[in-house]
């Protein structure tokens, strides 16, 4: 019977972490060497390398690594950000986890980190809809902030086969939206968007472009449609409202990246794209000094 990752002892997370970056063996995360042994009378998952004489655990060269979090409350957040179809915010995992709420926004910020497609994470392929929006919170009553300094654009690309990416740009632009586009979407398919004229030069370039005419009404077309990545949306913007109420400029593109990884394992388990996850954490760190700017 598999585990519950919300309720493992440290023992067990350690474990669990251990078989997912390590599949066939503890392996040195300095020399790649699997020439390693276990130091016993040390502290559990304590290893030593034979090849470069140095000691390490499953913590080393990933976000867990300087954490004082026990290993069990890594997991559980993980788990609870993965499996919040609107995302969870940072105070309702801080009660939930018994973390103060310096630790839970860090952490969060973190896992978000983790969550963030690889360099090597293939574009998207196939037939993509492509579309932007505007996300914030809402206003306060008698807020004389104007909108658009409330809000922040964010662009969206979804394949149909699956994959979602999202991204905060600065303005709605030619320039902006080909830029998204190009570093995503992979040339030689389908790009279906709205009417709006900064998309047809470089939808052009990077395949079929077919639009569906929002200034007259209409949404679907057979095929053509960009209902998929307003789905996105509606849930992007539903957690930025019910969850986390505001969300700065600063870190709204690891939010993106947060909502766009739930989706793009949707259909996958709970536990299963909590693994996933976790399996994303090596190679990455994000210090509390880098997180607010003080390096």
């Amino acid at each position: 019977m598999a585990l519950d990752p919300m309720r493992l002892t440290e023992h067990q997370a350690r474990q669990y972490l251990e078989k997912i970056r390590w599949p066939d063996g503890a392996v040195c995360p300095r020399c790649k060497k699997q020439e390693v042994t276990t130091v016993s009378g040390g502290r559990e998952g304590l290893y030593n390398c034979r090849r470069c004489r140095r000691q390490f655990t499953v913590t080393v060269n990933t976000i867990f690594e300087g954490s004082h979090i026990p290993l069990a409350k890594w997991v559980q957040a993980f788990h609870l950000l993965c499996a919040s179809k609107k995302g969870m915010s940072t105070m309702q995992l801080s009660r939930m986890l018994g973390l103060t709420y310096k630790s839970a926004w860090h952490l969060t910020h973190r896992i978000r980190y983790a969550m963030q497609p690889r360099s090597k994470t293939p574009a998207l392929k196939g037939t993509v809809e492509v579309d932007e929006t505007y996300v914030g919170g809402k206003p306060r009553f008698g807020d004389p902030t104007p909108k658009a300094e409330r809000k922040f654009p964010v662009v969206a690309m979804v394949a149909r086969e699956g994959q979602a990416r999202a991204k905060a740009i600065k303005t709605v632009s030619s320039k902006t939206l080909a830029l998204a586009m190009k570093q995503h979407i992979q040339p030689g398919g389908t790009v279906m968007t709205d009417d709006f004229p900064a998309y047809d030069k470089i939808a052009l370039k990077l395949g079929r472009h077919v639009t569906v005419k929002h200034s007259k009404r209409e949404y679907a077309r057979g095929r053509a449609h960009t209902n998929t990545v307003e789905s996105f949306f509606a849930l992007l913007k539903r957690g930025m409202v019910g969850s986390f109420h505001h969300v700065s400029a600063k870190h709204l593109n690891r939010y993106c990246d947060e909502f766009a990884f739930r989706w793009s394992q949707r259909h996958i388990d709970d536990r299963d794209r909590t693994t996933v996850a976790l399996g994303q954490t090596t190679g990455r760190r994000l210090p509390y000094k880098k997180l607010v700017g003080l390096n």
